[in-house]
């Protein structure tokens, strides 16, 4: 496996790309729903440009040393929002799908959860490996090796708080 570092400004260039991919598509949404911890900071950059509510849901799959480990995946019971209701239409935002095991996972999790009344959901990642079972509707990178990426905040998964 091959790895790809991406820094700042590629890591927020590549949120711009993704913002206008989904515009030029013109599919309206109601609500964000970014992944924890992954789509957090892209789902706040989009809310901020979007000017659409950001809810979140916590999903974890990943463990180990530096956290290149894949195991079962864990959800969050519920969803964290400041709106009474998701919303319909939900723009579902993660940083990639390496297996696509998570995406497939929220889907159903967001169809067995009938009190949010989700009625259509697209998926939007800044990476979508070529090993994925699933395809994202927006996508800025298609990854054909499938490399590990090295985004630039992975140093803080190091950092103790006597290296501050």
């Amino acid at each position: 496996m091959s790895d790809l570092y991406i820094s700042w400004e590629e890591y927020h260039a590549k949120i711009e790309q993704l913002a206008a991919q989904i515009y030029e598509s013109k599919w309206e949404f109601d609500q964000i729903l970014c992944l924890a911890r992954g789509g957090l900071r892209i789902g706040d950059v989009l809310s901020r440009i979007y000017h659409k509510p950001l809810a979140i849901l916590s999903a974890s799959s990943y463990h180990g040393k530096d956290f290149q480990e894949r195991g079962d995946l864990a959800i969050a019971h519920s969803i964290t929002m400041t709106t009474a209701t998701l919303g319909k239409r939900i723009l579902l935002v993660d940083d990639l799908v390496d297996s696509g095991e998570t995406v497939l996972h929220i889907l159903k999790w967001l169809t067995q959860h009938q009190e949010y009344e989700v009625t259509e959901v697209r998926s939007a990642v800044l990476w979508f490996k070529a090993c994925s079972v699933a395809k994202p509707n927006y996508y800025v990178d298609f990854l054909l090796d499938n490399p590990w990426i090295h985004q630039p905040f992975e140093k803080y998964e190091k950092m103790n708080l006597n290296d501050l």
